[in-house]
């Protein structure tokens, strides 16, 4: 469950505390956002795994960091 304020953290309810749950809501952005393709320059690339991205499509797969295809 997800609300407006918290976004994706919601799911933890009132555990972990503010800070860890505010950083996992940065990371779960940059992970399931669409970016550049380095390739075809269209926004189509998503994360497969943690450093694996692939465009969806050129169909390029290259390795990047864990959160951001940099």
């Amino acid at each position: 469950m997800t609300t407006k304020k918290v976004k994706s953290a919601g799911r933890y309810g009132v555990r972990y505390g503010l800070k860890s749950r505010k950083s996992n809501v940065v990371i779960d952005t940059f992970k399931r956002t669409k970016w550049p393709c380095s390739s075809c320059q269209k926004p189509a690339v998503r994360r497969l795994a943690a450093g694996i991205w692939q465009c969806n499509k050129c169909g390029h797969k290259f390795a990047g960091r864990a959160y951001k295809p940099e």
